[in-house]
């Protein structure tokens, strides 16, 4: 097995050079990048960690493994490469263990962790993971996940309806920062919506004040894996699909449009690691992620926007040090407030994964994708979105044939 692991193009920086290339930019294009990172997201593990019947404290210790394991891997990764490489977790991979925990329980899918790690550390260790990733059309693998995410979409529109008080001015503000770009670059969206969404929760009385809130450090939960064939078979390899062929992809995209080169291989080697450490603690796979690197390379000056990775990855380790207090602290704002965050984050992906999936090739193959994933069944005790993937590719193998040999991968 040989390995083709990228090498730093330059030594990395001492302190004295890390300091000399932060400002006042970075250090404000960091604090949104985390900021982003820390709302919708960490409201879409909630959502799919209460509605698996996890425990508060398995959800606090799953956020300590996304962001503190992450959040190391990130400052060693900006510091070493001189590249906002922000490492958190696939969104993707989190709403797919949601639907997994309807039927399998909490230790299978830390064992399917695992597994997923191994892979990713394999794929990067070989430098295969280009080549893996043109077996699998995309299309398909996003008619996949459009069946996945339309939960969350369908759970927005329900939340409207049933607490406009709150989610309809965190709609709102979310439709007038989309529609006005200059608005939106001084205040993301979903930032805005959960601004509004806390004022109204405040000035309404809505948050449970039964509970007392108070400053807690994490004191992390080990999970145990259990090793299970149908877990496995479930989730290994589509936890795979979305750490490479949806979060990483697009990360490095968004890195090299800016001017980056990434160093591909280095990165899954770092997914899988990241994913090992985050399952000793129930936290979904490492991957790297495209928003958070979006918002730091929109301005200032290339060879100093690592320093803001940095400052993303420390903020990261602090949040997930205090993840206790952040999870009761979502717990006791109203039900729809989580609900209509998570849903907004969603909103852009759903969409992309509909026009990826229906927009020319392999569009039979992906509507039975998608198809089989909303139904939800399992087959054989494994999950509905992993019978997407295969009834997806075997009906494109049937029926577009020609789409495998002239457009292999769109």
């Amino acid at each position: 097995m040989s390995t083709r692991l990228e090498r730093p193009t330059e030594s990395p920086p001492d302190l004295r050079q890390v300091f000399a290339d932060f400002g006042v930019l970075y250090a404000s294009n960091g604090v949104i990048s985390w900021l982003f990172a820390v709302s919708a997201p960490v409201a879409i593990i909630l959502a799919v960690g209460a509605n698996g019947g996890l425990s508060e404290n398995e959800i606090a210790s799953w956020i300590f493994g996304v962001f503190f394991v992450n959040g190391l891997i990130t400052v060693l990764f900006c510091w070493l490469y001189r590249q906002p490489l922000i490492m958190l977790w696939t969104i993707p991979g989190a709403v797919l263990v949601g639907q997994s925990l309807n039927h399998l329980t909490f230790p299978e899918i830390v064992g399917a962790y695992y597994g997923t790690s191994a892979l990713l550390l394999l794929l990067g260790a070989t430098g295969r993971v280009k080549r893996v990733m043109l077996l699998v059309p995309m299309p398909i693998v996003m008619g996949m996940v459009a069946g996945v995410f339309l939960r969350f979409g369908l759970n927005l529109v329900q939340a409207v309806f049933a607490d406009f008080s709150i989610a309809g001015p965190m709609v709102v503000i979310w439709l007038v920062l989309t529609a006005s770009p200059k608005l939106g670059r001084g205040c993301p969206p979903i930032i805005g919506a959960l601004l509004v969404g806390a004022l109204f929760t405040v000035t309404l009385g809505r948050f449970d004040t039964s509970t007392p809130l108070k400053i807690e450090l994490i004191r992390p939960l080990l999970e145990m894996p259990s090793w299970s064939t149908a877990a496995m078979i479930e989730l290994v390899v589509p936890l795979a699909i979305t750490v490479l062929a949806i979060q990483n992809s697009q990360g490095i995209a968004v890195l090299t449009s800016a001017g980056f080169e990434p160093p591909i291989d280095a990165i899954t080697i770092a997914c899988g690691i990241g994913s090992a450490a985050s399952a000793l603690v129930g936290g979904v796979s490492t991957c790297l992620t495209g928003p958070a690197n979006a918002i730091i390379v929109a301005s200032g000056e290339r060879k100093r926007q690592y320093t803001s990775g940095i400052l993303v990855g420390l903020l990261a380790i602090l949040f997930g040090l205090l993840a206790p207090t952040f999870t009761r602290l979502l717990l006791l704002a109203p039900k729809s407030l989580v609900t209509v965050l998570a849903g907004l984050a969603m909103l852009r992906v759903l969409q992309t994964a509909f026009v990826t999936a229906f927009k020319k090739h392999f569009s039979v193959g992906a509507l039975v994708a998608f198809l089989v994933t909303v139904a939800d069944l399992p087959l054989l005790n494994i999950g509905a979105a992993f019978w997407g993937l295969v009834f997806g590719i075997a009906i494109s193998w049937l029926l577009e044939r020609a789409d495998f040999v002239a457009n292999p991968r769109s």
